[in-house]
Order: C-alpha cells, then structure tokens, then sequence
C-alpha cells in the first residue's frame, strides 16, 4: 500500500467522464487540482453502483473545492459507459485492465467471498494533494457516508 505523503503513482489510462481527454486519463495532467482516488471491484455491483451514485450526487462539490473524483476498476470502458448511462453517472471512471495502476497503488489483492479465494480490487480511496502527493488514505471502505467523509477531508485540505 502506498503511503501519506508519497507521491501518486503516476497513470495514462483509458477513460471516460468529465476528466477524460480523448478517451484517456494522465494523473498528472489534472494538477494542480486535488484528485481522489477511488478503487472499487467493479461496475453495476450494489456496493459499487452507491458509491458513484455518492460521489456523483457531491461531484459539483467536490468540483468547487477543486478535486476530481475519478473511480478506477478492471471493467472495459464498454462497460464503464454502460454503467454511466445505465445510473447517470458524472464522474470519471478509468480501466486498469491489467490491474498494473491497482498494484502499485496496493489496492490488488487476495479476497475471500463466501469461502472462496480470489484476486481483487479492495475497496480504497486516495486522496491526492494539489502537489500530487498522497493526502489520506482510507482502506477497506465501507460505501455508507464515505464520499460525505471524502469531500470534508478535500475541503480540508488547503
């Protein structure tokens, strides 16, 4: 898992969303902006689809603030889009196909699901300074009120 105050491993990765710029995303290209980071396992699952709902509902906050949020899961970009239209979404979500951005993130792993053992993306969320150094971190996310706790922590951040 990386640590508070290194910097973001930076990406380029196929994107769709407000953030995207010709279908892919650079991390460093949105500095000097707050970014959060949110990993999640994958798209139109209940736990997943509250979370874009959650961070959806307080994009225009976390926009005045000036952090975007941008969700990466393994899910193609077919498959992002159909989520997005499917929930009306609008933020930005990333395909780390290969899972090479959730490894160096720390955010790939072993799961365990109704006994049965599998690699993952366990639920994380980055938060990412204007410096693109890594301001909080919160592991092993429960959905309920955490995109309420994200915001505060990117209102807090100066």
């Amino acid at each position: 898992m990386i640590a508070i105050g290194e910097t973001a491993p930076e990406f380029t990765l196929p994107a769709t969303g407000p953030a995207a710029t010709q279908g892919v995303l650079t991390l460093s290209s949105l500095r000097p902006a707050k970014v959060v980071l949110y990993f999640y396992p994958k798209d139109d699952t209940p736990g997943c689809t509250t979370e874009a709902l959650d961070f959806t509902r307080l994009a225009a906050e976390f926009a005045a603030t000036g952090t975007h949020v941008i969700g990466i899961s393994k899910d193609t970009l077919a498959r992002h889009d159909k989520f997005c239209t499917k929930h009306g979404l609008g933020i930005t979500l990333v395909s780390d196909a290969d899972a090479d951005t959730c490894e160096r993130y720390g955010t790939w792993g072993e799961k365990q699901n109704y006994g049965r053992t599998y690699m993952g993306i366990e639920r994380t969320t980055v938060l990412i300074d204007s410096t693109g150094a890594v301001a909080r971190l919160w592991p092993k996310v429960k959905v309920k009120g955490h995109a309420d706790e994200v915001l505060q922590a990117a209102r807090d951040l100066a």
